[in-house]
């Protein structure tokens, strides 16, 4: 196995691990947690799950972008992120760029705020996180899938 086969199973790893505990959270934990008899039991809920996933998701995001940076890097791939045709290596991009400013800029300078603030309408505050999740997961699923496509080819 050569060194950018095993870059990209990290990789894919990687965003398994992101997108699918995001799917996990944005279409089980939240619904759950909406629909609790006690909005408050529901945002406990969905603070200690999302509390747990975001410590392992600090791990899985930067996997995923170290390991596409050390792609890009062994195959000279850089001018493709210039080339129109291959648009969604920059959503890639972008996506990444996203999500580690939510988890290591954001998250950490107003996420606890947030929270507290929340507490006195705590069904308001679920509400908001997911639509907010509903719009990353979103986004993610979009970029993931012309990712797919246009690594085979398919979109240019």
């Amino acid at each position: 196995m050569d060194d950018v086969t095993l870059a990209r199973a990290f990789h894919v790893l990687a965003i398994i691990h992101w997108i699918g505990g995001m799917a996990f959270v944005t279409l089980v934990v939240l619904p759950l947690a909406c629909r609790v008899a006690d909005p408050h039991e529901g945002l406990a809920l969905f603070e200690s799950v999302e509390r747990r996933f975001s410590a392992q998701v600090r791990l899985s995001v930067p996997v995923a972008g170290l390991s596409g940076f050390y792609m890009a890097e062994r195959l000279d791939a850089w001018a493709r992120f210039l080339d129109p045709a291959q648009w969604w290596l920059g959503g890639m991009l972008l996506l990444w760029l996203l999500f580690m400013t939510i988890l290591f800029v954001v998250e950490p300078a107003i996420g606890v705020r947030l929270l507290e603030a929340g507490r006195s309408d705590p069904a308001g505050l679920l509400s908001r996180v997911a639509r907010v999740h509903w719009l990353l997961l979103g986004a993610s699923a979009a970029v993931a899938g012309t990712a797919v496509l246009g690594a085979h080819g398919l979109l240019g």
